[in-house]
């Protein structure tokens, strides 16, 4: 019995740890390729930062995965389904003065895996009459044509007051 037990004791951590390892062999792929994918999401919000640029919230949404499990959750709480986040968007962006000039800063990038990644940002719009900005976290998924946001949690922050 007292040999049966450590043998478990010992055998059971190295079988998890060559579990791990071996898991991370599979999932991890060499930083060059990690740079493809990093250009490739990037290409993404390029495109959506230039679609909102010139107000077409359509051709802004195509970086999210068109499915009713998107999911977006901001200020006024979730929105579910590609149908509810773009009018969503719609709803928050009229027209292309409400929409202003966009911009994301700040990028960075963490992999979860060979089809996962997630990334932080900030975003600023650049509007006639305010300045407003914050923070975003993407959960982006690979798909047969391409990377697409598969949830998006976007949050407005006051920019620090200035002392007089």
């Amino acid at each position: 019995m007292r040999v049966n037990l450590r043998c478990i004791v010992v055998a059971g951590p190295v079988a998890i740890g060559l579990f791990l390892i071996a898991q991370q062999l599979m999932v991890a792929k060499p930083p060059e390729d990690r740079k493809t994918d990093r250009d490739a999401i990037s290409a993404v919000l390029s495109a959506q930062q230039t679609a909102w640029n010139r107000g077409d919230v359509d051709a802004f949404l195509q970086g999210y995965w068109r499915s009713p499990e998107l999911t977006f959750s901001g200020r006024e709480g979730i929105a579910r389904g590609w149908d509810d986040v773009l009018a969503r968007y719609k709803k928050n962006y009229p027209d292309k003065a409400a929409m202003g000039q966009l911009d994301f800063s700040e990028l960075e990038f963490r992999f979860l895996g060979p089809d996962a990644a997630l990334v932080l940002g900030r975003w600023h719009l650049k509007r006639e009459k305010d300045e407003p900005g914050g923070v975003f976290t993407l959960v982006w998924q690979r798909f047969t044509d391409g990377w697409k946001i598969i949830h998006d949690h976007t949050s407005a922050v006051e920019p620090p007051k200035t002392k007089p």
